[in-house]
C-alpha cells in the first residue's frame, strides 16, 4: 500500500502535475493541501477521477484540503468529514478498514502561524485532543499533511535556522511531540533517523529547492501497528513545480 501527501500550493495551477503523479506513482491515498480552490471551482477531471474516490474541502483563495481513496483499496463510496475544531478548510478525513478494524485516515494543513500564532497553537492543541480521543476509543489513526512545524533542528537545513522564528518553536514543537505520543510514528524520521537533508519545502527563491536548502514540515503519521509496516519513505523534491515536494510511503 502506498500512501502519499502533498502540498500543491494551488490545485489548479499543478493540474496537469497532479495528473501525471497519480498515474506514474498510483499511491493508494492521497492527502492534499493548500488547494486555494472551492470544489465548486475544479474541472471535471479532478473532481471525478479515474480510479478514485476524491473528497474535498475547500474555499475560494483560501487553504483547502483533499483526499483521495483507491476504489481498489475500498470498494464503496467512503464517508468523508472533518472535526468540529476545524473551522476553516484544514481538515478531511473518512474512516477505511484495512481488514483489521476502521482506520481514521485523514488529511492535515495546519495554520502556519505567521500572522496569528495563536491561533496556530490551538489548532495544533485541538488536534493533540482529537488524536487522544481517537485513541482512548481504541480507533487506529493515519493521517498526513503539512503540520507547518519543522520538530527539530535536524527538520531545518543550518543556513534556514534562526532564533525564535514560527515552525521551530518550542512550544509548538512540544505539541507535535505530545501528538506523536499517542501511539503514533512519524514514518519519515522513523525510517531516516540521521538524514539531514530530507526536506519538504523550499522557500521559493535563491534556487533553494534546486540546492535542497530546506524545511521538513510535511509528514506521513500512523498507529504503531500499521507504522510496523512501513517500509521506505522519499521525498519527490525534482518533482512539480509547488514549493512542497510530495512525500511517498510504501506499507506493507
Amino acid at each position: 500500500m502506498k500512501i502519499a501527501t502533498w502540498n500543491v500550493n494551488g490545485i489548479r495551477a499543478r493540474q496537469g502535475q497532479l495528473l501525471e503523479w497519480l498515474v506514474t506513482e498510483k499511491p493508494d491515498i492521497v492527502c492534499l493541501q493548500e488547494l486555494k480552490a472551492n470544489p465548486d471551482q475544479l474541472p471535471f477531471d479532478l473532481r471525478d477521477l479515474e480510479g478514485y474516490w476524491t473528497g474535498y474541502h475547500g474555499d475560494k483563495g483560501y487553504s483547502g484540503v483533499g483526499l483521495f481513496i483507491s476504489k481498489a483499496l475500498v470498494a464503496t463510496p467512503p464517508v468523508f468529514t472533518h472535526p468540529p475544531f476545524d473551522f476553516e478548510t484544514r481538515v478531511i478525513s473518512t474512516e477505511i478498514d484495512f481488514g483489521h478494524g476502521p482506520v481514521v485516515t485523514s488529511s492535515f494543513y495546519v495554520p502556519n502561524g505567521g500572522k496569528d500564532y495563536g491561533a496556530k497553537l490551538r489548532f495544533l492543541t485541538d488536534m493533540d485532543a482529537w488524536a487522544a480521543e481517537h485513541q482512548a476509543a481504541g480507533r487506529a489513526l493515519l493521517f498526513a499533511g503539512d503540520l507547518n512545524v519543522a520538530l527539530t533542528d535536524l527538520d531545518i537545513h543550518p543556513k534556514e535556522r534562526k532564533p525564535n522564528q514560527v515552525g521551530t518553536r518550542d512550544d509548538e514543537r512540544a505539541l507535535i511531540t505530545r501528538l506523536l505520543s499517542r501511539g503514533l510514528v512519524d514514518i519519515a524520521r522513523t525510517l531516516h533517523p540521521a538524514d539531514d537533508s530530507l526536506f519538504t519545502w523550499w522557500a521559493p527563491w535563491r534556487n533553494l529547492k534546486q540546492r535542497n536548502i530546506g524545511w521538513r514540515i510535511d509528514y506521513i503519521v500512523a498507529s504503531q501497528a500499521l507504522a510496523g509496516g512501513a517500509s521506505t519513505c522519499v521525498v519527490q523534491r525534482e518533482f512539480g513545480t509547488s514549493d512542497h515536494g510530495p512525500v511517498v510511503a510504501t506499507f506493507s
